[in-house]
């Protein structure tokens, strides 16, 4: 494993404070103190926290019998449900690394990713795609004689492994640096203790995926959606009574758009916490939320897979900062600079460069991809500015920045003013290839089956010229009726760019 040198360290935490147990461990020891209550609820069924560790027992002795061992990895690409919750902890119960991927993956990405990975075991319903790898699919049933006792603690090197496709399209995997241990009363991101929350997105994206099993770690009840669905997710709210949930700002659209009626339908009193994480949110959307539930119960979260640096702001001390992602949190270092890598002064926009306290290098290391970095100081490909007391406003990746005649476009500032109009589901703005300009602003619009787009063409160049500068607005529009985010609110514009034009590299 990549610079192994530097000891990870919990940002935020000191020795006195953090008391991590095996995560292995951790189903048991909240089974312990509530074994009947449930502690995972998905589509109407409950498993309680006895029944939830018996399972990942059995099925951790049956890989076990199948070779995975300590310091393996183990590949889940399962659609949301039980058996992702299995896997993963019997993947942790046995010291190896969970490897969550979409299910839906195409046939060359998958087989791309597993020549990173070289997972010892691969939970995949199509048993071709693993080759030589032992596979099993969602709903195998295990052999009756494969026993349901506890293994000896194991703590695994890490913890997780996520998938991600960057900014080139090249599939790369992230492993983190955390070993497989943790506190249940370690304070994050709002996450209650013993209380009820909701996971609406795909498992196999980083955000639902740790904040489901950190949920799971705390002792909280976990209700799992099998996909995003406006009104069912208020349902569940109510029902369960739900404290605490995370989404991103495409799911925060769809319920937004449900009619006065079905919102005002459900109650929402028990909810403290919504943290949105992933893309950025239209100011107009968080104002409105911030009016419907209250600045205090709304979050936003920015940071990446790598865990090299983390902001958070809830909705009032947004209004003070209106389109801040708030200021860096403790354990964690940020600076904006320039193309030669001088630091740039309060207000001017560069690149986001990061460093956490434990230093470079020491919160993950990647499969199939180079870190981008000066010195060891470390950049997503973000772009944005900090103000004079140190808040960060971004603006939109280095490969998304739309550069035409001269001047910087930020898809995020187009694709915000286009998806006020009521009759746009989604908005995704790219830049393409312009003999004049150099780039012009391309506007991909999802719409609902039946819209009369020669109409609304023209009611968006209007729409979108009274809210950004001409320069900014889109010299195209296409309509699509696809969705053109995934579930986790995920857009690849190189893909979306490369389908119109073919493989070019945008100018930054």
């Amino acid at each position: 494993m990549e610079s192994q040198e530097r000891k990870f360290t919990v940002p935020g935490s000191a020795p006195d404070i953090y008391n991590p147990i095996p995560m292995g461990k951790l189903l048991a020891h909240h089974a312990e103190r509530q074994g009947e209550r449930e502690c995972l609820v998905f589509e109407h069924k409950s498993y309680t926290w006895n029944e939830l560790d018996r399972k990942a027992n059995r099925l951790a002795r049956y890989l076990q019998s199948q070779g995975v061992k300590k310091g393996d990895f183990v590949t889940i690409a399962l659609r949301n449900g039980p058996r992702f919750f299995e896997a993963a902890f019997a993947a942790l119960k046995l010291g190896a690394t969970p490897n969550p991927v979409p299910y839906r993956l195409p046939a060359a990405e998958f087989t791309a990713v597993m020549g990173l990975v070289k997972p010892s075991f691969i939970f995949c319903d199509e048993a071709e795609r693993a080759g030589n790898t032992p596979c099993i699919p969602e709903h195998f049933d295990l052999p009756e004689s494969v026993p349901e006792d506890p293994l000896t603690a194991c703590v695994p090197q890490s913890w997780k492994a996520l998938t991600s496709g960057g900014s080139t399209g090249a599939p790369k995997v992230i492993v983190s640096h955390m070993p497989g241990e943790w506190d249940p009363n370690f304070p994050l991101l709002e996450i209650p203790v013993d209380s009820a929350v909701l996971i609406p997105g795909p498992l196999y994206h980083n955000a639902p995926y740790a904040m489901a099993m950190l949920s799971l770690m705390k002792g909280n009840s976990v209700v799992q959606m099998p996909k995003f669905d406006a009104e069912a997710c208020l349902k569940l709210i109510e029902k369960y009574r739900i404290e605490w949930t995370t989404m991103v700002p495409t799911m925060l659209n769809r319920i937004w758009r449900l009619d006065d009626e079905t919102k005002d339908r459900y109650s929402l009193d028990s909810l403290r916490c919504i943290l949105h994480t992933a893309a950025a949110c239209p100011p107009w959307l968080k104002r409105a939320y911030i009016d419907w539930l209250g600045g205090e119960r709304i979050f936003e979260l920015y940071g990446g897979t790598e865990d090299t640096g983390r902001t958070l702001i809830d909705g009032n001390e947004w209004l003070e900062r209106p389109e801040s992602v708030g200021r860096m949190q403790p354990g964690f270092n940020v600076r904006i600079l320039d193309e030669n890598g001088e630091t740039l002064p309060a207000g001017e926009i560069g690149m986001i460069y990061l460093l956490p306290d434990s230093g470079f290098a020491s919160t993950y290391h990647y499969l199939g991809a180079e870190r981008d970095h000066i010195g060891e100081w470390e950049t997503l490909g973000d772009m944005g500015h900090l103000d004079e007391d140190g808040y960060l406003y971004l603006a939109d990746r280095r490969t998304d920045l739309i550069v035409s005649g001269g001047a910087n476009i930020y898809p995020a500032e187009v694709e915000s003013a286009i998806e006020r109009h009521p009759e746009v589901i989604c908005a995704v703005a790219i830049g393409l290839p312009d003999n004049d300009l150099g780039q012009r602003v391309h506007a991909i619009v999802q719409v609902r089956e039946g819209t009369n787009t020669a109409t609304l063409e023209d009611e968006l160049r209007r729409f979108s010229a009274d809210q950004i500068a001409l320069y900014k607005t889109p010299r195209d529009y296409e309509f699509v009726t696809q969705k053109l985010r995934d579930e986790a609110g995920k857009v690849r514009r190189h893909a979306l760019r490369e389908e119109r034009t073919g493989p070019t590299v945008n100018p930054a």
